[in-house]
């Protein structure tokens, strides 16, 4: 008797003076899993955008949802292999940035929804059957949208640049189809505007130095940037060169301007990744990608670095400027 009430107040004094559990834990089995699949970076803005969407929506990772991040770094051929991935570690969704990077998740599996949080035209990219039934298992947001990019690109450059004639576009090989429907659209922009448009496709940072070598050498008054994975990753580098070769660039991404280049002009990345959360959240009580429209882009930002502006011996119009949702000093 005396044994069993010693071994009572051993139980109740370990009890008391355990530290309290706000949370439990869930079973491992019944917590969603998210494959996060990275054009770029997995700490870019855009995925903090991504995280900061399904706070809002009352997720907490590792309590009531578990996150699965990798990266391609820029390198398409990386894609399948990490789809691959995702699919051997059971994940409940996929998320991923790019068309390209969206048919390569079709490609890896054909059950498993998956949510594009910003990818190009996707009825034209083969994606999706329509923005309104997605069909199948791929649904999310595009950067496609009625504002017309290429349009905005040259006639900003042409405002800011004095007697602008030729423009060089820096391709990367990783874009893929979607490199031509939009260099298509710049020269019909740059038609209208009587200015030459030209490309040049590069595969590896390696190939950059060269590549402003023969921007000089063909008189480019002016570069412009699209807003691929392969050029994000290395921004610091083609921004540096751009500078450097004193050639005025306009940028499809504003992070771009924000680390130095001249100007960018795009839908908001950060706030297409953001409603990306939505897709997850609806996708994981029950709604069918198939059933999801895609969204186009809400908002759009055009970025001035005048420090940049300075060191290139420009000075931007009052008319440029009065456009800016944000001046960089």
């Amino acid at each position: 008797m005396l044994l069993a009430r010693l071994v009572v107040l051993a139980t109740l004094t370990s009890t008391l003076l355990a530290p309290p559990f706000t949370v439990v834990a869930q079973p491992a089995g019944s917590v969603p899993r998210i494959g996060v699949v990275a054009p770029a970076g997995v700490h870019d803005p855009d995925i903090e955008a991504f995280r900061r969407g399904l706070r809002e929506l009352g997720y907490v990772e590792g309590q009531n949802i578990l996150m699965e991040y990798r990266a391609a770094e820029g390198i398409r051929e990386r894609l399948p292999d990490l789809f691959d991935e995702m699919l051997r570690l059971k994940v409940d969704v996929i998320v991923t940035g790019t068309s390209i990077a969206a048919l390569a998740a079709k490609k890896a599996t054909s059950t498993i929804p998956i949510v594009v949080a910003a990818g190009g035209d996707p009825v034209q990219a083969g994606v999706v059957a329509s923005l309104a039934h997605p069909g199948a298992n791929v649904t999310g947001l595009t950067l496609f949208s009625q504002e017309t990019f290429a349009e905005k690109w040259v006639e900003l450059l042409k405002a800011t640049v004095p007697k602008l004639s030729r423009i060089v576009v820096l391709v990367a090989s990783s874009m893929g189809p979607g490199a031509e429907v939009e260099l298509t659209a710049l020269r019909r922009a740059g038609s209208a505007l009587g200015v030459q448009v030209h490309s040049l496709e590069w595969h590896s940072p390696s190939e950059l130095e060269g590549l402003f070598g023969v921007m000089l050498a063909e008189h480019a008054d002016a570069l412009v940037v699209t807003d691929d994975p392969l050029a994000f990753t290395h921004r610091a580098k083609i921004i540096d060169l751009a500078n450097r070769h004193h050639l005025p660039a306009m940028y499809g991404l504003k992070e771009f301007a924000e680390g130095g280049g001249l100007m960018a002009y795009s839908a908001s990345l950060t706030d297409l990744w953001r409603r990306a959360a939505t897709y997850v959240d609806k996708i994981l009580k029950g709604a069918k990608p198939a059933d999801l429209p895609i969204e186009q882009p809400t908002n759009f930002e055009f970025v001035i670095n005048l420090k940049a502006a300075k060191a290139l011996g420009l000075t931007i119009p009052p008319a440029v400027l009065a456009r800016a949702d944000k001046v960089i000093q």
